[in-house]
């Protein structure tokens, strides 16, 4: 990195500390991995069927839907 790019990062990150803000590091899922679309597939399937099977919770977003048509 040049000089004037490190320059202007660091310009940057002292910007974003004095709005008070602080770096932080985030793991996320590999979307290249092998098997990624295959599990996203077998745990959306599996809330799928939990949700399904959750009478209340069904109730609830029913209710809810008729609120936003009311307002």
């Amino acid at each position: 990195m040049s000089s004037n790019a490190a320059l202007r990062v660091q310009k940057h990150r002292l910007a974003l500390r004095g709005a008070g803000l602080r770096p932080i590091q985030i793991w996320v899922p590999d979307t290249k991995a092998p098997g990624f679309f295959e599990e996203c597939r077998r745990q959306s399937a599996l809330v799928a069927t939990a949700d399904q099977a959750d009478k209340e919770l069904m109730s609830f977003l029913d209710d809810s839907l008729a609120d936003l048509d009311e307002a």
